[in-house]
């Protein structure tokens, strides 16, 4: 191997660890706090409010996005379980946008890289998404379209319990081979193991009995300490943490190794190349335009996950792309070809098309709006204040200390979180 491949990829070595170490703890702690506030606010005590689009189910639907998990992949199956659950389009599309773009990892990790103007300009662009996303897939999006998603959906759901033991879809509820199959018009099963009678379901010893009015399993009783001890309420929340990082640890690893080796190896003239020069002399809107059009399309093809997505964001900043650019490219993490993909499984081939339509014109017209709101109130930062993208992390300042804490803090909540998980059958 030459001196310069050998130096190449030292350098690139180099650029990954200084990113991971300035990553870590706002990423753990971000993590962390999530999974905390998922445990206090489970996703069945909000579904119920998603059956029509308005501006208290839009406020729903965010809070339910903000406390869910980062991972684009997450979000698109939960947001499927919703429209399964008989949501609004536009709700389940608005709680895709909140989902992967307010988050409090992902706010976290912003400040740490870009700053507070970025934080904003992500708050009020996710803010403006919803919005546009709940007008434009409430009034524009066919119901035929609609009906046809919805089919696919529906077609699809028994395929998901076949097996199941004790597998329960309550709107299509009869299951002939399952082992506690149950039909809703006929409920009443003396003798099967899990038999139900929905005006008796009191079963002591069933395997899969249900008192629907008190659940009572006398062999199940836990100690009263146990539901409500804070220990177990950590517990509780570790299983979310390891289940989320089980989920989106593995790209956010390849985000920051594909981000470090872009940042280590594509020069500032590189990523210049990528945009319009500002002395083209092009209208201003028309600039702004191209450059956010330009964010969405390379967030399509460079995207890896939401939080790791913010690395390369900082990147096209530093090339010279907008402040509507930036945050069009990190809207646009809903728009990746993987992404589309899992639509397409998940809703046929004409509703993805009418999806991703949809949703690349609300993510346009959202880096439009804050490009102009935050050029008009002269708040866009300049590459001077903006946090260096290699900066060392090494020395006694607060990243050192911050990750002294939450390196050991994430180690023993994930192997706590895992436990619990295992012993509820749910290891990942």
């Amino acid at each position: 191997m030459e001196s310069g491949d050998s130096n190449i990829i030292i350098h690139v070595i180099s650029v990954l660890f200084n990113m991971s170490w300035q990553i870590f703890w706002p990423l753990a702690f971000g993590l962390i706090l999530s999974s905390f506030i998922r445990h206090l606010l489970p996703v069945d005590t909000v579904v119920k409010h998603l059956g029509k689009t308005d501006a208290k189910s839009l406020t729903f639907t965010t809070i339910l996005g903000m406390v869910s998990s980062s991972c684009s992949y997450a979000a698109a199956s939960l947001s499927h379980t919703l429209l399964a659950k008989k949501a609004t389009l536009a709700n389940a599309m608005a709680f895709l946008v909140s989902s992967t773009n307010l988050i409090v990892e992902m706010f976290i990790v912003l400040v740490a890289l870009m700053g507070w103007t970025f934080l904003w300009g992500e708050v009020i662009g996710g803010l403006i998404l919803i919005a546009t996303v709940g007008f434009l897939f409430s009034r524009f999006y066919p119901k035929e379209v609609e009906q046809e998603l919805r089919q696919h959906i529906e077609s699809a759901e028994p395929a998901k319990h076949a097996h199941s033991d004790c597998g329960m879809d309550m709107s299509n509820m009869k299951h002939e081979t399952s082992d506690c199959g149950m039909d809703m018009s006929n409920m009443k099963s003396e003798t099967s193991d899990c038999g139900m009678d929905m005006s008796n379901m009191k079963h002591e010893t069933s395997d899969c009995g249900m008192d629907m009015s008190s659940m009572k399993h006398d062999h199940m009783d836990m100690p009263a300490q146990e539901e409500t001890g804070l220990m177990s309420k950590i517990t509780k929340s570790a299983g979310f943490f390891q289940m989320d990082l089980a989920m989106i640890g593995k790209e956010i690893l390849i985000g920051v190794v594909v981000s470090s080796i872009l940042i280590a190896l594509v020069p500032q003239e590189g990523w210049k190349a990528l945009f319009i020069s500002n002395d083209v002399g092009l209208p201003t809107w028309l600039h702004s335009l191209l450059d956010v059009i330009i964010g969405i399309f390379v967030a399509m093809i460079a995207y890896v996950c939401s939080v790791g997505n913010l690395i390369l964001a900082a990147a096209l900043w530093h090339g010279g792309i907008s402040f509507g650019g930036v945050i069009g490219f990190i809207l646009a993490d809903v728009l990746t070809i993987p992404m589309m993909g899992v639509y397409k499984k998940y809703y046929g081939k004409r509703p993805t098309k009418w999806m991703v339509g949809l949703l690349f014109l609300s993510i346009l017209f959202t880096g439009l709006c804050v490009d102009a709101i935050f050029n008009g109130f002269g708040w866009v930062s300049t590459d001077q204040t903006v946090r260096t993208l290699n900066q060392s992390g090494f020395g006694m300042n607060m990243t050192t200390v911050m990750n002294l804490i939450f390196i050991p803090l994430s180690i023993w909540y994930y192997r706590l979180g895992k436990k619990a998980n295992a012993s509820m059958g749910m290891s990942m």
